[in-house]
């Protein structure tokens, strides 16, 4: 890499970074507004509050990515043409295949950062953020490896996993007398949430423990009348866009092994495959936005019209991938489309600029 291209690179790495810090703060402030109106519940107050809106930072980073990775290559080579520096550079020998194999560097450093956010830190914070809130809202209510704890009168429930039907798997319940003493212990292979609040158990083995034994019973269906609302188990219900790769794999082979419809996690394994790439194809649309003169008034419609650009990649992804699923779709398709089209879309313009 020769001195003018990391001269590129770094002023091109620098502005997308600004703008990725400028997007966090305005994502940041509009949470903590939403936020203030849990305020209160429970013990969530102010600390909790910024706990959850800085645990959430990463994922948003990673959504804002490519859109702060075209906005700041924008702002970047726009600066480099208003001070005449992209002349130069160009009258020095550099041409636009070799301009593009500088992006492509550029593109490819934030294309591993977001696929290392999406990843890797994104899916854990943004989970962990998610269990604080609900567990200082609720009170009762406790998450973590082994799945959902409640407290609910003198019964102590752990529910190990809930399906995208509301189907609940692995629930144990352990029941206590007013002397704080183990009573009874039962275990259901799964239940069904009834209109009335009520769960119905399925596959039921309990223990009763008396002064000098032990009596086991089992039966294969209960009805177990509690008060627990349903909106709070939705804790266990992980979105599909907050999980890795790995997770999304497995969680997918897990809903076919139960027949449980697979194609909202489908969607979101293939968009989390190909999101890392529109980081790399934003920065290849950059070039096709860069004004080619000085005269301010091109300037500034060629930024504002990639500027506009960006944030319907950002808003258009999320918009296909809801029709996607309207209108079945393939996964696959519904995945790559929008990236792909965006990458077409900028190959055009690049070839439309060089013509000229």
């Amino acid at each position: 890499m020769n001195l003018i291209s990391r001269y590129i690179i770094r002023q091109m790495t620098a502005m997308t970074v600004y703008t990725l810090l400028a997007f966090l703060a305005l994502y940041s402030f509009f949470e903590i507004l939403y936020e203030t109106g849990n305020l209160g519940k429970g013990s969530y107050g102010i600390w909790e509050m910024l706990g959850y809106t800085a645990l959430k930072m990463p994922a948003r980073a990673y959504e804002l990515m490519p859109l702060a990775t075209l906005i700041g290559g924008l702002l970047s080579l726009g600066r480099l043409a208003a001070d005449s520096e992209l002349t130069v550079i160009k009258a020095g020998g550099v041409s636009t295949r070799k301009l593009l194999s500088v992006l492509s560097q550029f593109g490819l450093i934030f294309a591993l950062a977001t696929a290392a956010l999406g990843e890797w830190i994104a899916p854990a914070l943004n989970q962990k953020a998610e269990n604080i809130k609900a567990a200082a809202i609720n009170g009762k209510i406790s998450t973590g490896n082994t799945g959902l704890w409640l407290k609910e009168q003198n019964s102590i429930i752990n529910i190990r996993e809930m399906l995208p039907d509301h189907t609940l798997l692995g629930i144990k319940i352990w029941e206590r007398n007013d002397k704080n003493e183990l009573v009874q212990a039962t275990e259901a292979e799964s239940a069904v949430l009834n209109d009335d609040g009520s769960w119905q158990l399925k596959n039921i083995r309990r223990s009763t423990l008396g002064e000098d034994k032990v009596e086991t019973s089992s039966a294969a269906e209960e009805n177990l009348p509690i008060s627990v609302k349903r909106n709070l188990m939705e804790v266990l219900l992980v979105k599909p866009d907050q999980m890795s790769v790995g997770e999304l794999t497995a969680y997918i082979s897990h809903l076919e092994n139960n027949r449980q419809n697979t194609q909202i996690y489908a969607i979101a394994l293939w968009h989390k495959l190909v999101y890392p790439v529109a980081a790399w194809v934003m920065a290849l649309v950059a070039l096709a936005f860069t004004p080619q003169t000085t005269r301010h008034g091109n300037m500034g419609l060629k930024l504002f019209g990639g500027i506009c650009l960006g944030l319907l990649f950002h808003f258009a992804g999320r918009l296909f991938g809801f029709t996607a699923r309207l209108y079945g779709v393939p996964p696959f398709l519904a995945g790559i489309l929008p990236t792909a089209l965006f990458a077409l879309i900028g190959i055009w313009l690049i070839r439309k600029q060089e013509k000229r």
